[in-house]
């Protein structure tokens, strides 16, 4: 309908997440909608600011500055400037990136920016991966370090863990065959190649929303509200562990249609 909808704080955003739990100290790797909310005071900031006050000090919130492209491939390889290249994941990652505490991890496609305690253990060895989401990236470092994926008013169909479960169970349809020689310009201007075996968008349609209902059932899943958008948080290890232990039993599990 037409009802109009109160305008939401920080505050009122950090009493929501507070209920979830989450906790200062907390890992939390975060896909966003801004406008899932309503309205926001002061916007995309305010929501950054509210993740921020809510892990404290000791805590470290992620976003996925993903700029991975469907043509990207060896006869087309991708640059990523760290402080010129917009990521495509949203305006939340976008103004979170730029601010001057936010460092990025250096994957050519499927890079995460961070600010917080534990920035540098989760995102520094991501140069070191092969594939986007193997166990040198944030996806997995978050997961062992006993972090959270939080979905502000965005479903399952944004998490990007579910790549890195791909990843780990091998399935047959995710990656490209052959490597791409890849540039990476760091925030200094220094040129980096990385060797890179990149995610293959010709694979089938994901329906990645299958696995909630399991993930709510083990209790892996909590949801909340606030404002207009739904909430959920996830623990990282939990998610991984059932969706691999799955995708082991049934690769085609993640496949729209079941079946690649």
């Amino acid at each position: 309908g037409n009802k109009m909808t109160a305008i939401l704080t920080r505050k009122d955003i950090v009493k929501g997440l507070r209920a979830l739990p989450i906790n200062p100290g907390d890992i939390l790797l975060v896909h966003s909608s801004l406008k899932s909310f309503g309205r926001v005071e002061g916007g995309a900031d305010a929501v950054i600011d509210a993740l921020l006050e809510t892990v404290g000090a000791e805590g470290t919130v992620m976003v996925p500055t993903i700029t991975g492209r469907r043509e990207h491939g060896p006869l087309s390889p991708p640059v990523l400037d760290l402080i010129h290249t917009p990521c495509w994941t949203g305006i939340i990652p976008e103004t979170f990136r730029k601010r001057p505490e936010a460092v990025r991890s250096m994957s050519p496609t499927h890079s995460v920016a961070a600010i917080g305690a534990r920035v540098h253990q989760l995102l520094d060895e991501h140069i070191l991966s092969y594939t986007p989401c193997d166990e040198h990236s944030p996806y997995q470092k978050n997961a062992a370090l006993g972090g959270k994926i939080l979905f502000l008013g965005v479903d399952q169909k944004c998490n990007t863990t579910l790549h890195a479960c791909e990843e780990i169970a091998a399935v047959p349809y995710h990656l490209q065959k052959e490597d791409t020689k890849c540039l990476v310009i760091d925030a200094a201007g220094k040129r980096h190649i990385v060797i890179n075996r990149l995610h293959s968008w010709e694979g089938p349609e994901r329906n990645f929303p299958i696995i909630e209902d399991g993930l709510i059932r083990l209790g892996i899943l909590k949801k909340t509200q606030i404002g207009d958008a739904i909430i959920s948080l996830l623990d990282a290890a939990r998610t991984i562990d059932y969706v691999v232990g799955r995708l082991r039993a049934d690769s085609s599990l993640l496949c729209q249609n079941n079946t690649f």
